[in-house]
């Protein structure tokens, strides 16, 4: 299992993720001419506008009309061109799941679906805009690859990755300033986990906005003369099964840490591999299956208890039953 280089300390990036969405999918147009940008009338909302203007006829805005633009994209990649489709990922998952599953992934197609304010980065869109089901309905889809980029250094990285693999892939990412977890330059391998933090007393596997959290925490647990492992699952399918058996077998306990219902999640997909293959005490943190509601980041994370002081507890209760 590779270890990345990461920052010493977790700080908000200067700079959005739909920017470097933007950014990124500008300069493959440039050396790319099927790739095409796709959206359901959030140009702006995902920062795509200067994508239009140097590229008008590569950006398609199928309006609010998310179900057609997934059919429309998968007869595009039939067609030999490389469609990126995004909205709010409440609607890329509930909304579209037939057209997904029978246009692109029953008739083989190339898409990449792009899902933006996942959980409760949706913030003040409300409960309506804030899915918390999204992973789960996307990763029970034959052939369907789900990712979830922690931040810009990574988001930048696998969308490279996303032009030249075929099938159909689901990305899951805030549009606003992720937390920097990695060193600039980073390379990561789909399917592969990231090793954050070496530990052996328990291991902390996060997805998304919660590696941050997940590092915080075991940092608390560090105080506490706790050694906590961190790694980072952002590819929830297809899953790192050796990391997570490896994780089991080295700590004898895990806590999972994602921003989405524990069910049929991050928590779902580890707790699937542990029991096939090397059954540890495990804790989840995540959404208790309830719906979302309006509020900041801040408080939506402390309301749901997706914060570093509830791993951290969850992680002590892990080890307390192993060692009984």
């Amino acid at each position: 299992m590779k270890k990345y280089k990461v920052c010493e300390t977790v700080e908000t990036e200067d700079h959005a993720m739909r920017d470097v969405y933007r950014d990124v999918m500008i300069d493959l147009a440039d050396k790319n001419p099927h790739i095409i940008a796709m959206d359901a009338d959030l140009v702006n909302a995902i920062g795509m506008v200067p994508f239009r203007e140097k590229y008008p006829d590569r950006m398609i805005n199928c309006g609010i009309q998310e179900a057609n633009m997934v059919g429309v994209a998968a007869g595009l990649s039939i067609m030999g061109k490389i469609p990126f489709v995004h909205t709010f990922a409440c609607f890329a998952t509930r909304r579209v799941a037939d057209q997904v599953f029978v246009s692109c992934a029953f008739a083989e197609a190339n898409v990449r679906i792009i899902g933006s304010d996942p959980g409760v980065t949706a913030a003040f869109n409300g409960a309506t805009h804030m899915p918390f089901e999204d992973m789960g309905i996307m990763r029970g889809i034959p052939f369907m690859s789900v990712i979830e980029p922690t931040d810009s250094i990574m988001l930048e990285n696998i969308l490279r990755q996303l032009e030249k693999e075929y099938g159909n892939f689901y990305v899951r990412l805030s549009r606003k300033n992720a937390e920097q977890i990695y060193e600039k330059g980073s390379e990561f391998e789909i399917g592969t986990a990231a090793l954050v933090r070496d530990g052996e007393d328990v291991c902390l596997i996060a997805g998304g906005i919660m590696v941050a959290e997940a590092v915080k925490a075991a940092d608390i647990l560090k105080d506490e003369g706790i050694s906590a492992r961190v790694l980072n699952i952002f590819t929830i399918k297809p899953i790192d099964r050796d990391a997570i058996e490896a994780a089991a077998r080295e700590t004898g306990a895990i806590v999972t840490a994602e921003n989405h219902n524990i069910i049929n999640g991050l928590g779902s997909a580890v707790a699937e591999v542990l029991v096939e293959t090397f059954p540890v005490p495990m804790e989840r943190v995540g959404i208790k299956d309830h719906f979302g509601e309006v509020g900041s980041v801040d408080f939506l994370k402390e309301k749901f208890g997706l914060t570093a002081s509830v791993i951290a507890e969850k992680a002590k209760s892990a080890i307390n039953r192993k060692n009984k």
